[in-house]
């Protein structure tokens, strides 16, 4: 992996890796109130998806793919959000995240200003989100299982 100064996605420490090809990782994003957050990232220091030719731009997708497909099918989100900013770390990744209607953000992006905080979030949004981090394990295989039976490593 090629490594930029001062770029946290070329930082093996950041996020757990759940699946690794020889190009692009999955990392399980530690965000509380986002269980099930997750990024595609390209494993060179590469800014645009345009950078890529185009038979590595369509591995990367198929993998956002296969990691949205998972989540929803273990997470039961509302709604999945995928994005690709890269405008503070310009290194090619893709966020893919579940969205609730009573998450602290909805339905606003989850960068928005919260509609509460979380120390204001009752005891039934706790246990909500707690449940949520239950599916974490079967996130994980589900994840592991899709991206091993149908990328190209």
């Amino acid at each position: 992996m090629k490594t930029a100064p001062a770029c946290e996605l070329c930082d093996p420490q950041t996020g757990e890796v759940i699946f690794a090809s020889q190009r692009w990782r999955v990392l399980l994003v530690d965000d509380a109130n986002y269980p099930g957050f997750c990024r595609v990232v390209w494993n060179d220091h590469i800014k645009e998806m345009t950078d890529l030719p185009a038979a590595e731009r369509h591995e990367v997708m198929d993998a956002v793919w296969h990691v949205e497909w998972a989540i929803r099918e273990v997470m039961q989100p509302h709604k999945i959000n995928l994005a690709s900013f890269g405008n503070m770390v310009p290194h090619l990744h893709w966020h893919i995240i579940p969205r609730y209607t009573d998450d602290l953000h909805f339905p606003n992006p989850v960068w928005a200003q919260a509609k509460v905080t979380a120390d204001a979030q009752d005891e039934s949004a706790l246990l909500t989100i707690s449940a949520r981090q239950a599916l974490l394990p079967g996130l994980k295989v589900a994840i592991i299982n899709r991206l091993s039976q149908n990328s190209e490593n």
